[in-house]
Protein backbone atom coordinates (compact mmCIF):
# COMPACT_ATOMS: atom_id res chain seq x y z
CA UNK A 1 0.00 0.00 0.00
CA UNK A 2 1.49 3.50 -0.98
CA UNK A 3 1.33 6.68 1.26
CA UNK A 4 -1.31 8.26 -0.75
CA UNK A 5 -3.61 5.51 -0.43
CA UNK A 6 -2.84 4.79 3.29
CA UNK A 7 -3.13 8.79 4.28
CA UNK A 8 -6.85 8.89 1.93
CA UNK A 9 -8.00 6.32 4.42
CA UNK A 10 -6.81 7.86 7.56
CA UNK A 11 -8.39 10.98 6.57
CA UNK A 12 -12.05 8.98 5.57
CA UNK A 13 -11.90 8.49 9.71
CA UNK A 14 -13.60 5.17 9.58
CA UNK A 15 -11.89 3.46 13.34
CA UNK A 16 -11.15 0.25 12.07
CA UNK A 17 -10.36 0.63 8.74
CA UNK A 18 -7.73 3.40 10.19
CA UNK A 19 -6.36 0.71 12.53
CA UNK A 20 -5.72 -2.03 9.95
CA UNK A 21 -4.22 0.44 7.16
CA UNK A 22 -2.03 1.84 9.97
CA UNK A 23 -0.78 -1.72 11.01
CA UNK A 24 -0.58 -3.04 7.36
CA UNK A 25 1.40 0.49 6.19
CA UNK A 26 3.70 0.23 9.69
CA UNK A 27 4.83 -3.64 8.79
CA UNK A 28 5.49 -2.70 5.43
CA UNK A 29 7.42 -0.08 6.47
CA UNK A 30 8.92 -2.22 8.93
CA UNK A 31 9.94 -5.01 6.21
CA UNK A 32 11.53 -2.52 3.90
CA UNK A 33 13.40 -1.08 6.79
CA UNK A 34 14.41 -4.15 7.84
CA UNK A 35 16.27 -5.38 4.38
CA UNK A 36 18.14 -1.76 4.47
CA UNK A 37 19.71 -2.44 7.39
CA UNK A 38 20.65 -6.38 6.51
CA UNK A 39 22.62 -4.54 3.41
CA UNK A 40 24.59 -2.56 5.71
CA UNK A 41 28.09 -4.35 7.82
CA UNK A 42 26.47 -4.81 10.80
CA UNK A 43 26.81 -7.19 13.91
CA UNK A 44 25.96 -11.11 14.10
CA UNK A 45 23.77 -10.19 16.58
CA UNK A 46 22.19 -7.39 15.32
CA UNK A 47 21.37 -9.60 12.11
CA UNK A 48 19.62 -12.18 13.80
CA UNK A 49 17.47 -10.02 15.30
CA UNK A 50 16.53 -8.44 12.40
CA UNK A 51 16.14 -11.84 10.86
CA UNK A 52 13.59 -12.93 13.98
CA UNK A 53 11.15 -9.90 13.38
CA UNK A 54 11.39 -10.72 9.25
CA UNK A 55 10.22 -14.04 9.72
CA UNK A 56 7.56 -13.24 11.98
CA UNK A 57 6.24 -10.69 9.50
CA UNK A 58 6.87 -13.11 6.38
CA UNK A 59 3.84 -15.42 7.92
CA UNK A 60 1.63 -11.97 6.73
CA UNK A 61 0.79 -12.44 2.67
CA UNK A 62 -0.45 -8.97 2.66
CA UNK A 63 3.26 -7.50 4.06
CA UNK A 64 5.08 -9.70 1.83
CA UNK A 65 3.73 -8.53 -1.43
CA UNK A 66 5.46 -5.37 -1.98
CA UNK A 67 8.87 -6.01 -0.21
CA UNK A 68 9.01 -9.12 -2.36
CA UNK A 69 11.72 -7.98 -4.53
CA UNK A 70 14.63 -9.63 -6.76
CA UNK A 71 17.23 -7.43 -4.58
CA UNK A 72 15.35 -8.44 -1.25
CA UNK A 73 15.53 -12.15 -2.06
CA UNK A 74 19.03 -11.52 -2.74
CA UNK A 75 19.95 -10.11 0.44
CA UNK A 76 18.44 -13.49 1.76
CA UNK A 77 20.20 -16.18 0.04
CA UNK A 78 23.51 -14.41 0.70
CA UNK A 79 22.58 -14.37 4.66
CA UNK A 80 22.27 -18.05 3.99
CA UNK A 81 25.60 -19.03 2.49
CA UNK A 82 23.06 -19.61 -0.68
CA UNK A 83 25.82 -18.01 -3.05
CA UNK A 84 28.55 -20.13 -5.20
CA UNK A 85 31.17 -17.84 -4.29
CA UNK A 86 30.41 -18.66 -0.31
CA UNK A 87 33.27 -22.05 -0.46
CA UNK A 88 32.75 -23.36 3.08
CA UNK A 89 30.92 -22.73 6.70
CA UNK A 90 34.17 -22.11 8.57
CA UNK A 91 32.70 -19.25 10.75
CA UNK A 92 30.30 -20.86 13.64
CA UNK A 93 29.53 -17.26 14.91
CA UNK A 94 27.16 -17.47 10.93
CA UNK A 95 25.48 -20.56 11.68
CA UNK A 96 22.60 -18.49 13.35
CA UNK A 97 22.35 -16.05 10.54
CA UNK A 98 22.31 -18.77 8.20
CA UNK A 99 19.53 -20.29 10.26
CA UNK A 100 17.30 -17.48 10.47
CA UNK A 101 17.89 -16.41 6.52
CA UNK A 102 16.55 -19.99 5.68
CA UNK A 103 13.42 -19.64 7.66
CA UNK A 104 12.56 -16.47 6.37
CA UNK A 105 13.00 -17.76 2.81
CA UNK A 106 10.48 -20.81 3.79
CA UNK A 107 7.82 -18.33 5.24
CA UNK A 108 8.36 -16.34 1.90
CA UNK A 109 8.60 -18.93 -0.84
CA UNK A 110 5.55 -20.51 0.90
CA UNK A 111 3.60 -17.24 1.31
CA UNK A 112 4.47 -15.19 -2.24
CA UNK A 113 3.68 -16.27 -5.80
CA UNK A 114 6.17 -13.57 -6.53
CA UNK A 115 9.08 -15.54 -4.95
CA UNK A 116 8.53 -18.74 -6.24
CA UNK A 117 8.48 -17.26 -9.81
CA UNK A 118 12.01 -15.54 -8.40
CA UNK A 119 13.35 -18.72 -7.12
CA UNK A 120 13.07 -20.31 -10.17
CA UNK A 121 15.04 -17.19 -11.77
CA UNK A 122 17.82 -17.37 -9.00
CA UNK A 123 18.02 -21.31 -9.72
CA UNK A 124 17.73 -21.55 -5.64
CA UNK A 125 16.87 -25.31 -5.77
CA UNK A 126 20.94 -26.03 -7.10
CA UNK A 127 22.66 -23.47 -4.34
CA UNK A 128 20.05 -25.63 -1.48
CA UNK A 129 21.64 -28.46 -3.10
CA UNK A 130 25.03 -26.63 -3.64
CA UNK A 131 24.63 -26.41 0.44
CA UNK A 132 23.46 -29.46 1.49
CA UNK A 133 26.91 -30.85 0.07
CA UNK A 134 28.63 -28.38 2.20
CA UNK A 135 27.05 -29.45 5.25
CA UNK A 136 26.09 -33.20 4.29
CA UNK A 137 28.44 -35.05 6.69
CA UNK A 138 29.03 -32.12 9.86
CA UNK A 139 26.61 -33.53 12.65
CA UNK A 140 27.21 -30.47 14.26
CA UNK A 141 24.82 -27.83 11.97
CA UNK A 142 21.98 -29.91 12.07
CA UNK A 143 19.72 -26.55 11.80
CA UNK A 144 20.97 -25.73 8.68
CA UNK A 145 20.82 -29.04 6.79
CA UNK A 146 16.77 -29.26 8.30
CA UNK A 147 15.66 -25.90 6.81
CA UNK A 148 17.78 -26.37 3.83
CA UNK A 149 15.85 -29.56 3.50
CA UNK A 150 12.49 -28.20 4.27
CA UNK A 151 12.83 -25.11 1.92
CA UNK A 152 13.43 -27.86 -0.87
CA UNK A 153 10.66 -29.68 0.40
CA UNK A 154 8.57 -26.83 -0.30
CA UNK A 155 9.95 -25.53 -3.82
CA UNK A 156 9.25 -29.30 -4.94
CA UNK A 157 6.03 -29.03 -3.55
CA UNK A 158 4.89 -26.18 -5.61
CA UNK A 159 7.14 -26.34 -8.41
CA UNK A 160 6.66 -29.81 -10.59
CA UNK A 161 9.85 -28.51 -12.79
CA UNK A 162 11.89 -28.69 -9.47
CA UNK A 163 11.41 -31.79 -8.86
CA UNK A 164 12.19 -32.93 -12.40
CA UNK A 165 15.58 -30.67 -11.86
CA UNK A 166 16.37 -31.90 -7.82
CA UNK A 167 15.48 -35.71 -9.79
CA UNK A 168 18.23 -35.59 -12.82
CA UNK A 169 20.13 -32.43 -13.31
CA UNK A 170 21.10 -31.84 -9.37
CA UNK A 171 20.96 -35.50 -8.49
CA UNK A 172 18.76 -35.13 -5.89
CA UNK A 173 17.91 -38.94 -4.98
CA UNK A 174 21.77 -40.11 -4.21
CA UNK A 175 22.12 -36.55 -2.55
CA UNK A 176 18.90 -36.98 -0.10
CA UNK A 177 19.41 -40.84 0.09
CA UNK A 178 23.46 -39.57 1.81
CA UNK A 179 21.72 -36.90 4.04
CA UNK A 180 19.53 -40.03 5.29
CA UNK A 181 22.71 -41.92 5.78
CA UNK A 182 24.32 -39.20 7.67
CA UNK A 183 21.13 -38.62 10.23
CA UNK A 184 21.00 -42.65 10.61
CA UNK A 185 24.68 -43.21 11.38
CA UNK A 186 24.40 -46.27 8.96
CA UNK A 187 27.38 -48.22 8.77
CA UNK A 188 26.80 -50.70 5.77
CA UNK A 189 27.57 -54.76 6.05
CA UNK A 190 26.65 -55.50 2.32
CA UNK A 191 25.33 -53.83 -0.03
CA UNK A 192 21.85 -53.47 0.72
CA UNK A 193 22.52 -54.43 3.91
CA UNK A 194 22.86 -52.13 7.33
CA UNK A 195 24.09 -52.82 11.07
CA UNK A 196 21.30 -52.63 13.62
CA UNK A 197 22.07 -51.84 17.08
CA UNK A 198 18.85 -52.63 19.01
CA UNK A 199 20.16 -51.60 22.35
CA UNK A 200 21.45 -47.98 20.95
CA UNK A 201 20.55 -44.68 21.98
CA UNK A 202 17.92 -43.30 19.65
CA UNK A 203 17.83 -40.59 17.62
CA UNK A 204 18.33 -37.27 18.78
CA UNK A 205 15.31 -34.89 17.92
CA UNK A 206 17.74 -32.70 15.63
CA UNK A 207 18.63 -35.87 13.58
CA UNK A 208 15.16 -36.61 13.80
CA UNK A 209 13.59 -33.64 12.50
CA UNK A 210 16.33 -33.17 9.53
CA UNK A 211 15.58 -36.93 8.57
CA UNK A 212 11.70 -36.27 7.87
CA UNK A 213 12.58 -33.21 6.21
CA UNK A 214 14.61 -35.16 3.71
CA UNK A 215 12.26 -37.83 3.78
CA UNK A 216 9.81 -35.19 2.41
CA UNK A 217 11.81 -33.89 0.01
CA UNK A 218 12.86 -37.43 -1.36
CA UNK A 219 8.84 -38.36 -1.66
CA UNK A 220 8.39 -35.17 -3.90
CA UNK A 221 11.34 -36.32 -6.01
CA UNK A 222 10.40 -39.79 -6.35
CA UNK A 223 6.47 -39.09 -6.34
CA UNK A 224 6.63 -40.30 -10.25
CA UNK A 225 9.08 -43.01 -10.14
CA UNK A 226 6.47 -46.27 -10.46
CA UNK A 227 8.33 -47.00 -13.21
CA UNK A 228 12.00 -47.82 -13.34
CA UNK A 229 14.67 -48.42 -16.86
CA UNK A 230 17.50 -47.81 -16.36
CA UNK A 231 19.91 -50.24 -14.08
CA UNK A 232 21.59 -47.40 -12.41
CA UNK A 233 18.05 -45.68 -11.19
CA UNK A 234 17.43 -49.49 -9.74
CA UNK A 235 20.50 -49.36 -7.49
CA UNK A 236 19.95 -45.69 -6.51
CA UNK A 237 16.27 -47.07 -5.31
CA UNK A 238 17.43 -50.04 -3.36
CA UNK A 239 19.62 -48.53 -2.12
CA UNK A 240 16.95 -45.76 -0.71
CA UNK A 241 15.04 -48.77 0.06
CA UNK A 242 17.65 -50.09 2.02
CA UNK A 243 17.49 -46.67 3.93
CA UNK A 244 14.46 -46.65 4.91
CA UNK A 245 14.38 -50.45 6.05
CA UNK A 246 16.95 -48.90 8.50
CA UNK A 247 14.45 -45.80 9.06
CA UNK A 248 12.37 -48.25 10.52
CA UNK A 249 14.07 -50.31 12.81
CA UNK A 250 15.38 -47.50 15.26
CA UNK A 251 13.41 -44.97 16.94
CA UNK A 252 13.07 -41.07 17.66
CA UNK A 253 13.50 -39.26 20.73
CA UNK A 254 9.84 -39.43 21.86
CA UNK A 255 6.83 -41.96 20.33
CA UNK A 256 5.24 -39.43 18.52
CA UNK A 257 8.61 -38.63 16.82
CA UNK A 258 8.92 -42.16 16.02
CA UNK A 259 5.73 -42.16 14.49
CA UNK A 260 5.95 -39.59 12.42
CA UNK A 261 9.49 -40.42 11.21
CA UNK A 262 7.88 -43.96 10.42
CA UNK A 263 5.19 -42.46 8.45
CA UNK A 264 7.32 -40.51 6.78
CA UNK A 265 9.42 -43.45 5.81
CA UNK A 266 5.96 -45.79 4.61
CA UNK A 267 4.79 -42.73 2.50
CA UNK A 268 8.42 -42.84 0.37
CA UNK A 269 8.57 -46.04 0.51
CA UNK A 270 5.37 -46.13 -1.44
CA UNK A 271 7.07 -44.24 -4.64
CA UNK A 272 9.51 -47.00 -4.50
CA UNK A 273 9.29 -49.42 -7.77
CA UNK A 274 8.02 -52.47 -6.30
CA UNK A 275 10.80 -54.72 -7.62
CA UNK A 276 12.99 -53.05 -5.78
CA UNK A 277 11.47 -53.10 -2.40
CA UNK A 278 12.95 -57.23 -1.73
CA UNK A 279 15.74 -55.13 0.20
CA UNK A 280 13.29 -54.63 2.95
CA UNK A 281 13.48 -58.47 3.48
CA UNK A 282 17.14 -59.97 4.30
CA UNK A 283 19.05 -63.45 4.79
CA UNK A 284 19.98 -63.85 8.38
CA UNK A 285 24.14 -63.06 9.06
CA UNK A 286 25.36 -66.15 10.16
CA UNK A 287 25.16 -64.75 13.78
CA UNK A 288 21.34 -64.48 13.51
CA UNK A 289 21.71 -67.80 11.94
CA UNK A 290 23.35 -69.30 14.83
CA UNK A 291 21.04 -67.81 17.20
CA UNK A 292 18.23 -69.17 15.46
CA UNK A 293 19.42 -72.82 15.79
CA UNK A 294 19.94 -72.23 19.50
CA UNK A 295 16.75 -71.27 19.55
CA UNK A 296 15.29 -73.95 17.27
CA UNK A 297 17.03 -76.58 19.75
CA UNK A 298 15.36 -75.20 23.11
CA UNK A 299 12.17 -75.61 21.80
CA UNK A 300 10.24 -78.74 22.36
CA UNK A 301 10.08 -81.04 19.54
CA UNK A 302 5.90 -80.85 19.25
CA UNK A 303 6.02 -76.68 19.35
CA UNK A 304 6.15 -76.73 15.26
CA UNK A 305 4.48 -73.48 15.34
CA UNK A 306 7.11 -71.52 17.13
CA UNK A 307 9.70 -73.22 14.88
CA UNK A 308 8.28 -71.95 11.90
CA UNK A 309 8.28 -68.27 12.76
CA UNK A 310 11.16 -67.25 15.92
CA UNK A 311 11.31 -64.35 17.73
CA UNK A 312 14.89 -63.55 18.75
CA UNK A 313 16.60 -60.50 19.90
CA UNK A 314 13.57 -58.30 18.42
CA UNK A 315 14.42 -59.99 14.95
CA UNK A 316 11.23 -62.05 13.35
CA UNK A 317 12.65 -64.73 11.05
CA UNK A 318 10.78 -66.45 8.38
CA UNK A 319 12.33 -68.72 5.66
CA UNK A 320 15.68 -68.01 6.60
CA UNK A 321 14.94 -64.05 6.40
CA UNK A 322 14.86 -61.43 8.30
CA UNK A 323 11.24 -59.72 8.65
CA UNK A 324 12.04 -57.41 10.85
CA UNK A 325 10.91 -54.29 8.97
CA UNK A 326 7.85 -56.13 7.33
CA UNK A 327 6.74 -56.89 11.08
CA UNK A 328 7.02 -53.17 11.94
CA UNK A 329 4.89 -52.14 8.98
CA UNK A 330 2.50 -54.34 9.95
CA UNK A 331 2.14 -52.76 13.66
CA UNK A 332 2.56 -49.65 12.10
CA UNK A 333 -0.70 -50.38 10.24
CA UNK A 334 -2.38 -52.32 13.51
CA UNK A 335 -1.88 -48.69 15.38
CA UNK A 336 -2.96 -46.83 12.61
CA UNK A 337 -6.76 -49.23 12.64
CA UNK A 338 -6.69 -49.10 16.36
CA UNK A 339 -6.71 -44.69 16.02
CA UNK A 340 -10.11 -45.36 14.24
CA UNK A 341 -9.78 -41.66 12.74
CA UNK A 342 -8.18 -40.32 9.67
CA UNK A 343 -7.75 -43.83 7.80
CA UNK A 344 -7.71 -42.63 3.96
CA UNK A 345 -4.66 -40.13 4.77
CA UNK A 346 -3.17 -42.38 7.79
CA UNK A 347 -4.05 -46.09 7.10
CA UNK A 348 -4.16 -46.36 3.23
CA UNK A 349 -0.19 -45.95 2.74
CA UNK A 350 0.62 -48.21 4.82
CA UNK A 351 -1.70 -51.13 3.22
CA UNK A 352 -1.15 -50.31 -0.12
CA UNK A 353 2.22 -50.99 0.26
CA UNK A 354 1.54 -54.25 2.05
CA UNK A 355 -0.40 -55.02 -0.62
CA UNK A 356 2.02 -54.63 -3.31
CA UNK A 357 4.52 -56.30 -1.46
CA UNK A 358 2.85 -59.31 -0.89
CA UNK A 359 1.70 -59.57 -4.36
CA UNK A 360 5.28 -59.11 -5.75
CA UNK A 361 7.30 -60.94 -3.22
CA UNK A 362 6.31 -64.50 -1.82
CA UNK A 363 8.61 -64.61 0.98
CA UNK A 364 6.60 -61.41 2.14
CA UNK A 365 3.33 -62.85 1.45
CA UNK A 366 3.85 -65.81 3.30
CA UNK A 367 5.09 -64.09 6.51
CA UNK A 368 2.46 -61.79 6.52
CA UNK A 369 -0.39 -64.46 5.90
CA UNK A 370 1.09 -66.60 8.87
CA UNK A 371 0.55 -62.78 11.22
CA UNK A 372 -2.64 -61.96 9.62
CA UNK A 373 -4.29 -64.91 8.75
CA UNK A 374 -3.16 -67.97 10.96
CA UNK A 375 -4.78 -71.35 10.45
CA UNK A 376 -8.39 -70.66 11.59
CA UNK A 377 -9.58 -72.13 14.99
CA UNK A 378 -12.17 -69.69 15.99
CA UNK A 379 -15.35 -71.44 13.38
CA UNK A 380 -18.16 -70.07 16.47
CA UNK A 381 -17.78 -66.42 16.32
CA UNK A 382 -18.43 -64.01 12.63
CA UNK A 383 -14.55 -62.85 11.48
CA UNK A 384 -15.94 -59.33 12.41
CA UNK A 385 -15.77 -60.06 16.03
CA UNK A 386 -12.42 -60.12 17.85
CA UNK A 387 -9.24 -58.24 18.58
CA UNK A 388 -6.86 -59.86 15.85
CA UNK A 389 -5.57 -57.97 13.04
CA UNK A 390 -7.85 -60.67 10.43
CA UNK A 391 -11.07 -59.41 13.01
CA UNK A 392 -9.97 -55.48 12.11
CA UNK A 393 -9.57 -56.16 8.64
CA UNK A 394 -12.70 -57.48 8.48
CA UNK A 395 -14.40 -55.09 10.04
CA UNK A 396 -12.70 -52.12 7.16
CA UNK A 397 -14.05 -54.17 4.34
CA UNK A 398 -17.49 -52.84 5.02
CA UNK A 399 -16.38 -48.94 6.28
CA UNK A 400 -17.85 -46.60 5.18
CA UNK A 401 -14.76 -45.23 3.19
CA UNK A 402 -14.67 -46.33 -0.50
CA UNK A 403 -10.93 -46.23 -0.63
CA UNK A 404 -10.92 -47.58 3.15
CA UNK A 405 -12.84 -50.88 2.08
CA UNK A 406 -11.38 -51.92 -1.23
CA UNK A 407 -7.62 -51.64 -0.23
CA UNK A 408 -8.23 -53.41 3.17
CA UNK A 409 -10.15 -56.29 1.09
CA UNK A 410 -7.13 -56.16 -1.62
CA UNK A 411 -4.70 -56.88 0.85
CA UNK A 412 -6.57 -59.90 2.37
CA UNK A 413 -7.66 -61.08 -1.11
CA UNK A 414 -3.55 -61.01 -1.74
CA UNK A 415 -3.03 -62.86 1.50
CA UNK A 416 -5.32 -65.39 0.19
CA UNK A 417 -3.47 -65.45 -3.48
CA UNK A 418 -6.75 -64.13 -4.84
CA UNK A 419 -8.73 -67.38 -4.52
CA UNK A 420 -12.16 -66.84 -3.62
CA UNK A 421 -12.78 -69.58 -1.30
CA UNK A 422 -9.26 -68.94 0.50
CA UNK A 423 -10.85 -65.56 1.37
CA UNK A 424 -14.17 -66.69 2.14
CA UNK A 425 -13.24 -68.79 4.71
CA UNK A 426 -11.07 -65.73 6.57
CA UNK A 427 -13.99 -63.01 5.80
CA UNK A 428 -17.45 -64.46 5.11
CA UNK A 429 -19.35 -63.82 2.19
CA UNK A 430 -21.14 -60.93 3.18
CA UNK A 431 -17.80 -58.87 4.39
CA UNK A 432 -16.30 -59.96 0.70
CA UNK A 433 -19.33 -59.07 -1.41
CA UNK A 434 -18.01 -55.95 -2.33
CA UNK A 435 -14.75 -57.07 -3.36
CA UNK A 436 -16.22 -60.13 -5.51
CA UNK A 437 -18.83 -58.23 -6.99
CA UNK A 438 -16.41 -55.47 -8.25
CA UNK A 439 -14.13 -58.90 -9.96
CA UNK A 440 -16.86 -60.39 -10.72
CA UNK A 441 -16.13 -63.18 -8.81
CA UNK A 442 -19.68 -63.74 -6.60
CA UNK A 443 -19.88 -67.34 -8.35
CA UNK A 444 -16.36 -68.17 -7.16
CA UNK A 445 -12.76 -68.80 -9.07
CA UNK A 446 -9.20 -66.90 -8.84
CA UNK A 447 -8.11 -63.41 -9.46
CA UNK A 448 -5.87 -62.51 -12.55
CA UNK A 449 -2.26 -63.11 -10.84
CA UNK A 450 -0.42 -66.46 -10.22
CA UNK A 451 0.77 -67.13 -7.05
CA UNK A 452 2.64 -70.50 -6.12
CA UNK A 453 0.61 -73.50 -4.71
CA UNK A 454 1.19 -73.89 -0.88
CA UNK A 455 0.21 -76.92 1.59
CA UNK A 456 -3.50 -77.43 2.82
CA UNK A 457 -3.82 -75.07 6.32
CA UNK A 458 -7.06 -75.82 7.06
CA UNK A 459 -6.77 -76.63 10.89
CA UNK A 460 -9.10 -79.76 12.19
CA UNK A 461 -11.50 -76.93 13.78
CA UNK A 462 -12.12 -75.49 10.06
CA UNK A 463 -12.76 -78.84 8.22
CA UNK A 464 -15.51 -79.99 11.38
CA UNK A 465 -17.26 -77.08 10.84
CA UNK A 466 -17.12 -76.31 7.43
CA UNK A 467 -19.66 -78.50 6.13
CA UNK A 468 -22.36 -77.28 8.71
CA UNK A 469 -21.15 -73.38 7.24
CA UNK A 470 -24.25 -71.63 5.65
CA UNK A 471 -22.24 -69.28 3.04
CA UNK A 472 -25.32 -68.01 1.52
CA UNK A 473 -28.34 -67.73 3.27
CA UNK A 474 -31.20 -65.55 1.49
CA UNK A 475 -32.74 -63.36 3.88
CA UNK A 476 -35.45 -60.85 3.70
CA UNK A 477 -37.56 -58.57 6.00
CA UNK A 478 -40.48 -59.20 8.64
CA UNK A 479 -43.31 -56.65 8.75
CA UNK A 480 -41.65 -55.24 11.32
CA UNK A 481 -38.66 -54.17 9.37
CA UNK A 482 -36.63 -56.78 11.19
CA UNK A 483 -34.08 -59.14 9.13
CA UNK A 484 -35.00 -62.67 9.15
CA UNK A 485 -34.56 -65.81 6.69
CA UNK A 486 -35.95 -65.39 3.62
CA UNK A 487 -38.44 -68.56 4.22
CA UNK A 488 -39.71 -67.50 7.54
CA UNK A 489 -40.26 -63.62 6.23
CA UNK A 490 -42.53 -65.17 3.51
CA UNK A 491 -44.25 -67.43 6.42
CA UNK A 492 -45.42 -64.78 8.09
CA UNK A 493 -46.62 -62.59 4.79
CA UNK A 494 -48.54 -65.46 3.88
CA UNK A 495 -50.37 -65.60 7.35
CA UNK A 496 -51.12 -61.91 7.37
CA UNK A 497 -52.23 -62.43 3.85
CA UNK A 498 -54.97 -65.18 4.73
CA UNK A 499 -55.94 -63.17 8.24
CA UNK A 500 -56.96 -60.16 5.58
CA UNK A 501 -58.58 -62.66 3.54
CA UNK A 502 -60.79 -64.43 6.57
CA UNK A 503 -61.74 -60.45 7.50
CA UNK A 504 -62.75 -59.54 4.25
Amino acid sequence: MDEERALYIVRAGEAGAIERVLRDYSDKKLCEGIFKVLLKDIPTTCQVSCLEVLRILSRDKKVLVPVTTKENMQILLRLAKLNESDDSLEKVSEFPVIVESLKCLCNIVFNSQMAQQLSLELNLAAKLCNLLRKCKDRKFINDIKCFDLRLLFVLSLLHTDIRSQLRYELQGLPLLTQILESAFSIKWTDEYESAIDHNGPPLSPQETDCAIEALKALFNVTVDSWKVHKESESHQFRVMAAVLRHCLLIVGPTEDKTEELHSNAVNLLSNVPVSCLDVLICPLTHEETAQEATTLDELPSDKTAEKETVLKSNTMVYNGMNMEAIHVLLNFMEKRIDKGSSYREGLTPVLSLLTECSRAHRNIRKFLKDQVLPPLRDVTNRPEVGSTVRNKLVRLMTHVDLGVKQIAAEFLFVLCKERVDSLLKYTGYGNAAGLLAARGLLAGGRGDNWYSEDEDTDTEEYKNAKPKEELLKPMGLKPDGTITPLEEALNQYSVIEETSSDTD
